[in-house]
């Protein structure tokens, strides 16, 4: 029983309580300015297990799975292997599992840090959602698996990792600088940066083997 499950399923009802539940929700966004001057802190931490819809849900909700637990078979181009949870238990043993938690609520918390600083005295600004933890994961995943291939749906995934996560950070840093987007482009940005800190202290040597891609 993997850790992913139990925040896949929390995710899943927490959300679906929200979308019929819009007191309940409003307690649980990231608000900076109720989380500074209201001293809410937990909302550091519930906003991401709410979504504004079903799409956003579920998109969330499937890259978790994607990259925490589902088995990548054998493809032309790429050996079969465990998706990020899996690894880090056959890595580190039963440590695995708290390191797996660690990552994810650590990116919850590193990814909200740029909006409670921005936001920290506008009472309006609220943010929802689990973008940035599952950035911090998807990252991690580049981290150990830099040869993977990758893409964005619908097109199949011919880039490999340690190519698309770059390019997918400098437009995620283009689109976060535009604006207008109704999206937390700057948690996606630090939810990435947390996972790559977080291997790295795990073990150096898996960003040194990373880095060697690009020599």
């Amino acid at each position: 029983m993997y850790i992913t499950y139990l925040l896949l399923a929390v995710t899943i009802l927490v959300s679906i309580k929200a979308f019929s539940d819009l007191a309940f929700r409003d307690k649980l966004l990231l608000n900076p300015h109720a989380v500074i001057h209201g001293n809410q802190s937990y909302r550091v931490f519930t906003h991401a297990f709410i979504h504004g819809d079903v799409m956003h849900l579920t998109f969330n909700m499937f890259a978790l799975y994607l990259f925490a637990v589902q088995v990548t078979p054998d493809t032309p181009g790429n050996h079969a292997h465990y998706s990020l949870e899996p690894e880090l238990i056959s890595r580190y043993g039963p440590k695995g599992y708290l390191y797996f938690g660690a990552l994810y609520l650590g990116g919850i918390l590193f990814s909200t840090m740029w909006s409670l600083y921005k936001h920290r005295n506008n009472p309006y600004y609220n943010s929802l959602g689990a973008s940035g933890a599952i950035s911090a994961v998807i990252f991690a995943y580049i981290l150990l698996n830099p040869m993977d291939k990758m893409g964005v749906f619908p097109f199949p995934p011919i880039i490999p990792a340690f190519i698309f996560g770059p390019l997918l950070l400098v437009f995620e840093y283009f689109l976060a600088k535009r604006g207008g987007t109704g999206i937390a482009h700057d948690a996606h940005l630090a939810g990435a940066l947390f996972g790559v800190i977080f291997i790295t202290i795990l073990d150096y040597r898996i960003l040194l083997e990373f880095l060697r891609n690009f020599t």
